[in-house]
């Protein structure tokens, strides 16, 4: 059971760790870091100026013990030109308890100036880097918005290649059936040329019926036109004209009969 659970954990991370690194931009990334720098850079300056206020007190109260010990040996001296001597003693017996003060405080003064050195240094050095780092992520930031502007180009550009290959097969089809109609519509052509399409209805003429009704037709306009004359010119009328068509039919069979060699050819 428990390493079921191992397992079910460990899915569930990873699942995570990629569903995170799906959803994290780095540029948002690099600029949390340099904000977070840049408030650590602010509380060490922060140090820096609170150091440096704690020593400027310290100079403040070691000008001003300073100046009550040059004073009490003034007085001192003052006291024992006069002749009070228990004067003189009491104020330098103050101005030594001033020195000592003095002296702590030009002790602690000193520690504070060297705090205030390092911190100084410090900040200069975190300042370096801080610079630095800008510089760094700003080159980072250009270098993935380009890196992400070309691979969106990229995706680009391969979606329209997956639509022109779609295009292409699309005209490619387009093309097959145009050709097999074209095919069929040709076939077509040469089955009802050859006769293998006659109507089944009965309807359709063979090719002996066709040569006659083309010889009647041709008949029958011939005779039209021949009438047609007559009656313009005065002529015979279309008894007599069909008349003579009949004699010269008999004659024409006559001329046939007549020639006996040419029918045996």
């Amino acid at each position: 059971m428990s390493g079921v659970m191992k397992r079910m954990g460990m899915i569930f991370r990873a699942k995570a760790n990629k569903a995170l690194d799906r959803a994290e931009d780095p540029r948002e990334t690099l600029d949390y870091s340099y904000q977070k720098q840049l408030e650590l850079l602010q509380k060490v300056r922060r140090g820096v100026a609170d150091v440096a206020t704690s020593r400027k007190r310290l100079e403040l109260q070691l000008n001003g013990l300073q100046s009550q010990s040059s004073k009490l040996e003034d007085q001192g001296r003052k006291a024992l030109a006069l002749g009070r001597e228990d004067l003189a003693r009491e104020a330098l017996s103050r101005r030594a308890a001033l020195q000592q003060q003095v002296t702590d405080l030009e002790t602690q003064h000193q520690t504070l100036q060297g705090e205030e050195e390092k911190l100084t240094l410090a900040a200069q050095r975190l300042q370096a880097k801080v610079d630095a780092f800008r510089t760094k992520k700003e080159t980072i930031k250009a270098t993935y918005t380009a890196a992400q502007a070309q691979t969106r180009i990229a995706e680009s550009f391969s979606g329209i290649s997956e639509e022109m290959s779609d295009v292409g097969v699309a005209i490619q089809r387009a093309e097959d059936k145009t050709a097999q109609l074209q095919a069929r519509a040709g076939a077509i052509d040469e089955l009802l040329a050859s006769g293998a399409l006659d109507d089944s209805s009965g309807l359709a003429k063979d090719d002996i019926q066709a040569e006659l009704d083309r010889l009647s037709g041709g008949t029958d306009v011939e005779l039209e036109l021949q009438r047609m004359k007559a009656e313009l010119s005065g002529g015979p009328s279309q008894q007599a004209i069909e008349g003579g068509q009949g004699q010269q039919g008999s004659a024409g069979n006559g001329q046939s009969q007549s020639h006996p060699k040419f029918d045996k050819q």
